[in-house]
């Protein structure tokens, strides 16, 4: 494996956006506890597993697309709904149905990759709880809050930062709901 010279970013782990993302939020020195594994961890099983935590300690980020909410911008054509950023912990599972409740909306669906990429500027398997290239509504589960310490990712597949989940919410600029799944 060859490796080259970068930014402080790049050499920070983070992606080159979402440090800049903290800076502007005024906590860049979180730059410095950022943790770059040498393998992707795309999943939050695998991001677990290679910082040692507990699967619902991992934030995931996942994008969906809203349709017919009152309380989505209906401007926004991408993919043909609306995207909506929810947080949510990596034991869990997003209930479409909570969200579609929750905006208001005739229909939730997962993003495609596609849109995923256009509204964030990241990857999937990356996508950081903040720092997107495009302003999105965002909702946080409140399962986030049952750990003193959760770990998200920080932009790239092979990086993830630790922030107390009331400082991630309160970044990301998230509303608090019960939008996870629950086994019958």
């Amino acid at each position: 494996m060859t490796t080259t010279a970068g930014t402080d970013a790049e050499n920070s782990g983070a992606h080159p956006r979402f440090a800049e993302a903290l800076r502007e939020l005024g906590i860049g020195d979180l730059e410095r506890q950022v943790r770059r594994f040498p393998e992707a961890t795309r999943t939050a099983a695998e991001a677990a597993a290679a910082l040692g935590c507990e699967l619902s300690q991992i934030c995931k980020s996942l994008i969906f697309a809203a349709w017919g909410s009152p309380l989505l911008e209906r401007s926004r054509e991408l993919g043909g709904g609306v995207p909506v950023l929810v947080l949510m912990d990596g034991a869990s599972r997003v209930d479409l149905e909570l969200v579609r409740k929750e905006l208001g909306a005739d229909k939730v669906t997962r993003a495609r990759a596609e849109v995923v990429r256009e509204t964030t500027g990241y990857a999937i398997g990356g996508v950081p709880p903040f720092g997107h290239r495009t302003r999105t509504r965002v909702l946080a589960d409140r399962s986030l809050l049952e750990h003193d310490v959760v770990w998200a990712a920080a932009g790239t597949p092979y990086t993830v930062f630790p922030m107390t989940p009331r400082d991630l919410v309160a970044h990301a600029g998230a509303t608090l709901v019960d939008v996870r799944e629950h086994a019958a």
